[in-house]
């Protein structure tokens, strides 16, 4: 009969600081922490899932404990403490989880074995996991205890959730982050795992489960020996992709070749493979992100060091980030961005990604695109817009089409020249550039294959000084222009905005209701184009607030709630006086 088999992860679960994988500088640091002597009390293990918080302090314990310690300041493995320990039955080691025991009655009988010296060994190691899920009574509870406990005991706290846990604690313990575990470092291992288990394993296919595991070294070795048992121990890239239904790299390679060439349809027909095989669309534009994101990195030699892929696939995305401007990197994600952002609210998911597809296939086209840029909504404004060369001619995004485009001002007359019968037609040529002109059109566009000229002098910033009485004219111009905008414009119409200063581009503006201040923050933007373009000033801001007098009552948290409560019964004040309680939310 065969020996009962052992999942991976707890097989090769490291035993010594040197098999640590990924943390190789906190690993010293307990080392030198361990061989001088130095050692704290209180220990705060805190970082991602599966990095080694738990298994480094069963190490840690396991070594401080061992009674003939190696050269390098390892376990020796062969005494009655370390082999007490790897069995699981050492009386000098005690571990709890939160999780689950998470109670006042808990955390009391850890502080009765404090109490308890140890029998072989120099200390007793006290583990609790997952320790920012104890209640707020139990934290209390042990708070005296973590703060003077005997010399001989010392306590490892681990969680995924720092913050969870409570200042007072934090303040009692040294402080140790773990952090993610590189792809690289976690294909070694694998290899390493592999080639113990007598598997063949594709490199690019342990690539796949790194990135899968997003991280975690446990959940890596999990996922091998999912994939060990489907491939009958041949990993192949192939078999690795297929079994895990992961999106590979060659989808996105093949995407950004129709975005180069400007193949919309082939776009459109690769998006729906992906579709059929149940990827979710959401989950396919975050991926092609990252995978632009990659390009983006690989495009220069001093960014390589970020990629986090197997050598082929970085010299695939150097070859490929190699044909295509900087620029369009740029500009496409602020497109998948802006779907990204979009997608949740979208009532139509596959046509909001189906028109990124298509936007991105056209930032390189030569041709100008089948619809006028210029008639679309804020919403889907041209990623490219802020950098092209040609001048246009559209009116202000905020203003309605038929509104008068205040936002270009008026070209005041030459003294010299004469003024021109209104009668006159305008002339059918483009207008003559002028200093006005250039301050309404600042932000220049260009197509990607159009080699660029920008004017410096044209994207200088505007400070012409203006009155109180021109802003304040300006400010009801926005509102004749936008009338139907549901919220801000009844605002902006029944209050009267304030400089902050003499002289100061800066004004505030009291509003009586949070979601008036809500409007200002989501209009924001537009308000100050128009504003900033109407008085010459690009340095003019506008700073909304709530008026405390008008905002209504405060709404007070749980805690708020309870301590008020406390404070207004002197009963119940005296009551957790007496027996030394206090109220906390959980």
């Amino acid at each position: 009969m065969s020996d009962q088999y052992i999942v991976s992860a707890r097989k090769y679960r490291p035993a010594t600081f040197r098999s640590v994988v990924g943390q190789q500088n906190l690993t010293q640091t307990l080392k030198g922490a361990i061989e001088s002597g130095r050692l704290a009390h209180a220990y705060l293990f805190c970082g991602p899932r599966g990095v080694g918080k738990t298994s480094c302090a069963r190490i840690f314990a396991r070594t401080i404990n061992c009674l003939n310690p190696t050269p390098d300041g390892e376990a020796c493995g062969e005494c009655d403490s370390c082999r007490a320990i790897d069995q699981g039955n050492s009386f000098n080691l005690v571990e709890l989880d939160a999780a689950s025991n998470n109670s006042v009655d808990d955390i009391r009988v850890i502080t009765e074995q404090v109490n308890v010296p140890p029998q072989v060994g120099r200390y007793r190691v006290f583990i609790i996991d997952e320790v920012h899920m104890l209640s707020a009574a139990a934290f209390n509870a042990f708070l005296k205890t973590l703060e003077e406990p005997p010399g001989y005991v010392v306590f490892i706290l681990a969680t995924t959730e720092k913050h969870k846990v409570i200042p007072t604690i934090l303040s009692r313990c040294q402080i140790y982050d773990f952090k993610r575990i590189t792809i690289q470092d976690m294909v070694d291992h694998l290899s390493y795992v592999a080639g113990q288990e007598g598997i063949s394993a594709d490199p690019r296919a342990l690539g796949v489960i790194a990135r899968k595991a997003d991280g975690a070294m446990r959940d890596a070795l999990s996922i091998f020996d999912q994939v060990s048992a489907s491939c009958h121990g041949d990993l192949t890239y192939d078999a690795v992709v297929r079994n895990l239904n992961v999106l590979d790299y060659e989808i996105f390679f093949r995407l950004v070749d129709t975005f180069a060439k400007g193949d919309a349809p082939e776009a459109l027909l690769i998006y729906k493979e992906v579709r059929d095989r149940g990827f979710d669309s959401l989950f396919f534009i975050n991926s092609l992100g990252q995978h632009i994101r990659d390009l983006m990195v690989a495009a220069d030699a001093r960014t390589l060091p970020l990629l986090e892929t197997a050598p082929d696939v970085a010299e695939r995305l150097t070859k490929q980030a190699s044909s295509l401007p900087l620029k369009w990197y740029y500009a496409a994600m602020q497109l998948i961005n802006d779907c990204d952002l979009n997608y949740r609210t979208s009532s139509n998911k596959q046509l909001l990604v189906e028109l990124t597809l298509i936007r991105l296939c056209q930032l390189l086209a030569p041709q100008n695109p089948p619809f006028d840029l210029a008639d679309r909504k804020p919403a889907l404004r041209d990623p490219l817009e802020n950098h092209r060369a040609e001048p246009k001619s559209e009116p202000t995004p905020g203003l309605k089409p038929e509104s008068k485009p205040v936002t270009e001002p008026k070209a005041e007359a030459k003294p010299e020249s004469k003024p021109e019968p209104k009668a006159e037609a305008p002339k059918p040529e483009a207008p003559k550039e002028t200093p006005a002109r250039r301050s309404a059109h600042r932000l220049h566009t260009f197509r990607l294959n159009e080699e660029v000229n920008v004017d410096r002098a044209s994207l200088e910033p505007q400070k012409t000084p203006f009155t109180d009485q021109e802003f304040l004219e300006a400010w009801k111009a926005f509102t004749d222009a936008n009338p139907g905008i549901p919220i801000l414009t009844p605002a902006m119409r029944a209050e009267t905005p304030r400089r902050v200063a003499q002289d100061s581009p800066e004004f505030s503006v009291l509003v009586d209701h949070p979601a008036q201040q809500q409007a200002f923050i989501t209009y924001m933007g537009q308000l100050l184009e128009f504003l900033r373009t109407r008085l010459k000033n690009d340095f003019v801001t506008i700073k909304a607030e709530v008026n405390p007098e008008k905002s209504g009552p405060k709404l007070l948290t749980q805690q708020e709630f309870l301590n008020k409560i406390v404070s207004g019964n002197p009963r119940i004040a005296k009551l957790l006086k007496d027996i030394d309680a206090e109220i906390a939310t959980l």
